[in-house]
């Protein structure tokens, strides 16, 4: 009995293995088709050749899926715990949930934390660094020599990362046993500097954030239709529409020798295009539209943000003042035992809105500070390197980083 009874907890432990393992392998690839599909939407078409170059942004493009890929699935790992806890506890005996347990969840956070690590540490490096190289001078020029170019390019980015952890921590803690743990690569060196790129992370966030709440009214007012007020639409169009006549004559009749005259004016005429597209559709909308939509968004704007900052200073101020409120090394209960809030499922839900809601107010922040904003990508006109202008007027590639590319990537 002994014997059936351990074949029997080894074949359940199997099975359970198993099914934590395709359930992962489902998620991940639901997330990986999503973002190759959001990649490819803003990726440029026109970059697709069938050459050695092809071929290199194929593979970059392979490792920048992945890891937004292994990125979003760490952004929605706490809305889904905190999901699956309150499925849990809502249909605690339900034999169609019971895949849903604390293991497979443990399992997904372990994972996360395990592909974030290399897509940090290699896969995106690698893909920046495979993207830029060319191969070493006096080599055959092909993809093996552009793999070595990386190759060797990643272990001089790892001595040197290596060479400022070691002089950081001896001017931080000058002591034997921090210097010798250093050596130790997987147990600490990795988590400490996991840990030092996580810090820098949150530090942008606290910086994007607010600027991302303020801006967040003024991106949905430009989204969404405002009333008319006292506004005459109809006069605002035709006088639009006489700019637009006006403007388009004046374009017409200047000399094709005055290059500079005529960038500016089309430009001029580009911008009143806009905003006589933007009046007619005032125009075309509903009454519901402008008079309800518009300010029960805004409202809903005001409550969610309020809120925000109010569970934010709430939580502060239980950190100063009391102790219970710090985090603790041991695990709490497991999933499935008790809410995550004390007002149930609906302050749950109400966690999961506030948490979306600050994820995306954490991107417009970040889009709309000033050295991040010309990174916004736009609709099939997004490269691996960012086009810019020189003062002679002559265009060439240039990647996110300044650095010149290749006379065969121009």
């Amino acid at each position: 009995m002994e014997g059936q009874d351990e074949v029997s907890a080894r074949e359940q432990h199997f099975h359970s293995q198993v099914r934590e393992s395709t359930i992962c392998f489902l998620l991940f690839a639901i997330l990986y088709i999503v973002s190759y599909f959001i990649i490819r939407r803003y990726k440029r078409k026109s970059d697709e050749q069938e050459d050695e170059d092809a071929i290199v942004n194929r593979i970059s493009l392979f490792l920048s899926t992945f890891t937004l890929a292994v990125s979003a699935g760490a952004v929605l790992l706490l809305p889904f715990s905190i999901i699956s806890n309150e499925i849990l506890l809502a249909f605690p005996q339900n034999y169609y949930i019971q895949w849903l347990n604390g293991s497979l969840i443990h399992g997904l956070w372990n994972l996360a934390s395990l592909f974030s690590n290399l897509c940090l540490f290699v896969l995106m490096p690698f893909a920046f660094f495979f993207l830029e190289s060319e191969g070493f001078a006096g080599l055959k020029k092909g993809i093996r020599a552009r793999i070595l170019e990386t190759l060797v390019m990643l272990i001089l980015l790892a001595l040197l990362i290596l060479g400022m952890v070691w002089v950081a921590s001896a001017l931080v803690d000058n002591d034997a046993a921090s210097m010798e743990s250093l050596y130790d690569l997987w147990e600490f060196y990795l988590p400490y500097l996991y840990s030092c790129i996580s810090l820098m992370g949150c530090l942008l966030l606290l910086l994007c954030t607010p600027v991302g709440l303020s801006r967040m009214f003024t991106v949905m007012g430009q989204l969404l239709v405002k009333p008319a007020i006292l506004e005459d639409l109809d006069e605002q169009i035709y006088m639009i529409t006489l700019e637009e006549e006006a403007l388009q004559r004046r374009l017409n009749g200047l000399s094709s020798s005055v290059e500079y005259n005529m960038m500016e004016m089309e430009q001029e005429l580009e911008n009143v295009k806009t905003l006589k597209t933007k009046l007619e559709r005032r125009k075309k909308a509903s009454a519901w539209e402008r008079n309800l939509v518009y300010p029960a968004v805004m409202v809903l704007l005001l409550i969610e943000t309020s809120i925000s900052v109010l569970l934010v200073a709430c939580n502060i101020l239980c950190l100063l003042v009391d102790e219970t409120a710090m985090p603790k090394g041991t695990r709490g209960p497991g999933i499935g035992s008790a809410s995550l809030s004390a007002f149930g499922f609906v302050g749950a839900a109400l966690e999961i809105i506030l948490i979306f809601y600050l994820m995306v107010s954490s991107v417009v922040g970040f889009y709309s500070l000033r050295c991040f904003g010309t990174f916004i990508p736009k609709k099939d006109d997004t490269t691996m390197t960012k086009q810019v202008q020189q003062v002679t007027g002559v265009h060439s590639n240039l990647p996110a980083c300044g650095r010149t590319c290749s006379p065969r990537a121009v």
